[in-house]
C-alpha cells in the first residue's frame, strides 16, 4: 500500500492490505475526523446492487415485493438441525450473520419456499408485516408509473428504497464528488435507469421533490461486463474496455465514469464458478490512488469467498496492472458493504451511514500504514 500520512507519500511501498483478522470494520478514531476536509477531496464511485439492495421485488424469478421480502427472509434468519432430525430455530430475531458457529439460515437448509413467515417461518410474521408498511406509497399521492408497484395484496409500494434517494441527497449536500453504477446480474436495469431519472431530473418522488436540484445526471443506456477465461470486457453504447490492453484500463474507465449508470454483470460467469468470489462481479481497487475510493453495496456479499458475489481485484503496485482478488473478509466494510435489507428500509439513512463508515475503515488502514 503507499503509505500515506496527511495527504503526503512517504515514497515507501508495499503490499497492498486493508483490514485486520480481529476487527476489519473497527470504527474510526475521533482524531481522524480532522481529517474529514482530506478525505472529502475524493471522489468516491459507488457500486449498487439492485434486488435486495434497493429493490424488493425480482423480474427475474417475477417475485413482487410481499414474495421478495418474504423471500428474503430465509436468509437471515438461523436454526439447525437437532440430533433428532428436527429443526430448532436460534434466534427469534433475523441478521446477516449468525447468531454462533453453528447456525445455519434457512434458506441453506431448505431453500427459499414460497410463503415461509405464514408456514415454516411464523415467527417471523410481524417482521414482514411491519417492514412492507414502512414500503407503503405515500398516503393519497397518486401512485407513478416508474417510481411504484403495487403488490400482490394490491397496495402500492415504492419499488427503489427511499434510503437510495436520500444517499444522493446526503452525498451531494456534504459536498462529495461522486458517481453511481448500478450492478446487477437481472434484468432490471433499463427500468431502474428510467426510474432514477424520472426522480432525479423530473423531480417526480414524492419524498424527495427537491432531486433536480442536485444536478445528477443519468445515463440511460444499460451497459454489460463479460468475463471468461480470455479475461474481461465492459460494454455501452459505443465504449468498449478489455482487460486484454490490462485491467488498469477498466479501473480508469469506472474511475472516470460521471453520474449515475449502470452494468449487467455475468452471471452466468459467476454459476461456472460456483457462486464464489472468482466469478462474482470484478471491481478494482486502486489503495494508491488518493483520488478515487470505490465501494461495493450487495447482499449476496458475504465474508465466505466459496459464496459471495464480488470479486474485489486489489492492484499491488502503483500505475501497475497486476492485481490479487482480495478476500471479502479483508474488505468487509472498507470498500465492501453487505446490505441489510430490513435496516435500508426501515432507516433512511442507512446507505449513507454505510458509505461513511466506508470512508472512515479505508481512511484508517491507510493512517495505521503509515510510516
Amino acid at each position: 500500500m503507499a503509505q500515506e500520512q496527511n495527504g503526503t507519500n512517504s515514497g515507501d511501498v508495499s503490499e497492498p492490505g486493508f483490514g485486520t483478522a480481529d476487527d476489519p470494520a473497527a470504527s474510526v478514531p475521533l482524531g481522524l475526523l480532522g481529517c474529514i476536509d482530506h478525505i472529502r477531496r475524493k471522489k468516491l464511485v459507488l457500486h449498487i446492487d439492485l434486488n435486495n439492495t434497493i429493490l424488493v421485488s425480482d423480474a427475474v424469478t417475477g417475485q413482487g415485493t410481499v414474495a421478495a421480502l418474504d423471500s428474503f427472509l430465509t436468509g437471515v434468519t438461523w436454526g439447525k438441525m437437532s440430533n433428532h432430525g428436527k429443526w430448532e430455530w436460534l434466534s427469534d430475531s433475523p441478521s446477516l450473520h449468525p447468531p454462533s458457529s453453528d447456525a445455519v439460515s434457512y434458506y441453506t437448509q431448505f431453500g427459499r419456499i414460497p410463503g415461509f413467515t405464514s408456514v415454516a417461518g411464523r415467527r417471523f410474521k410481524g417482521v414482514l408485516e411491519e417492514h412492507l408498511e414502512l414500503l407503503r406509497w405515500p398516503e393519497g399521492i397518486k401512485g407513478d408509473r416508474e417510481l411504484s408497484v403495487k403488490g400482490e395484496d394490491g397496495r402500492l409500494y415504492h419499488w427503489i428504497l427511499p434510503s437510495f434517494f436520500q444517499l444522493l441527497r446526503d452525498l451531494t449536500q456534504e459536498g462529495w464528488q461522486f458517481a453511481v453504477l448500478f450492478r446487477t446480474f437481472g434484468t432490471d436495469l433499463p427500468r431502474v435507469l428510467r426510474a432514477v431519472s424520472r426522480a432525479v431530473n423530473d423531480g417526480a418522488h414524492p419524498l424527495f421533490p427537491d432531486l433536480p436540484e442536485l444536478k445528477l445526471s443519468v445515463s440511460l443506456t444499460p451497459g454489460k461486463i463479460r468475463c471468461s477465461k480470455r479475461g474481461i470486457v465492459l460494454t455501452r453504447g459505443e465504449e468498449r474496455v478489455s482487460s486484454k490492453d490490462g485491467e488498469r484500463g477498466l479501473y480508469q474507465y469506472m474511475s472516470s465514469v460521471q453520474g449515475l449508470g449502470g452494468f449487467q454483470d455475468h452471471f452466468d460467469w459467476w454459476a461456472s464458478n460456483t457462486f464464489s468470489i472468482q466469478g462474482g462481479k470484478p471491481m478494482w481497487i486502486d489503495p494508491f490512488d488518493q483520488h478515487v475510493q470505490h465501494i461495493f453495496i450487495d447482499d449476496n456479499i458475504r465474508q465466505n469467498d466459496k459464496d459471495t458475489i464480488v470479486n474485489p481485484k486489489v492492484f499491488l503496485d502503483p500505475d501497475g496492472s497486476d492485481s490479487r482478488t482480495a478476500s471479502t473478509f479483508e474488505l468487509y466494510d472498507i470498500t465492501l458493504v453487505q446490505t441489510d435489507l430490513l435496516r435500508a428500509i426501515s432507516d433512511q439513512n442507512y446507505f449513507s451511514q454505510r458509505v461513511h463508515i466506508c470512508l472512515e475503515n479505508y481512511e484508517t488502514n491507510l493512517q495505521q500504514g503509515a510510516v
